[in-house]
């Protein structure tokens, strides 16, 4: 899919419990102001929620940066979670469900990639990761997962 426009609409600080609460709150209002049906917001409130949280514990804070997209009469949200902790050491096993090096569920890169439309992870040992995803309002084809 070709994105015709796109608009910033938020830089928003993860820097403490708090900011984690207000990333949530804000991506839900903006989801909803895009044409996001329910079950469309929970899921990406959901996934935002986890990878804040990851930006946050495993990469020391950092900021979200939420950008509305436009493709035609298709709207959609991306939202890119950057930090500059210490990278991410084994990408593919931080993919992996049930993996965890924080004491939880180990769902959150692996469940966050579930729930949205695209996901890609930019990281770099000892200078942070940014994680990207992309969900739209209306149904668009999810990508296959790879074997």
């Amino acid at each position: 899919m070709r994105v015709s426009h796109h608009t910033v609409r938020a830089c928003l600080p993860i820097g403490s419990d708090s900011d984690l609460a207000w990333v949530r709150q804000h991506v839900r209002r903006v989801a909803a102001e895009s044409g996001f049906g329910l079950v469309q917001q929970t899921k990406l409130v959901t996934a935002a929620s986890e990878l804040a949280r990851n930006t946050l514990i495993h990469g020391g804070g950092g900021h979200v940066e939420v950008t509305a997209l436009e493709d035609g009469s298709a709207h959609g949200l991306r939202l890119s979670f950057v930090d500059t902790g210490p990278g991410i050491r084994d990408l593919d096993q931080a993919m992996t469900d049930g993996y965890t090096t924080g004491g939880g569920l180990g769902l959150g890169l692996s469940g966050a990639r579930r729930l949205v439309h695209d996901l890609t992870v930019d990281t770099r040992p000892g200078q942070g990761t940014t994680v990207t995803i992309v969900v739209w309002a209306t149904d668009m084809p999810r990508p296959r997962a790879e074997p």
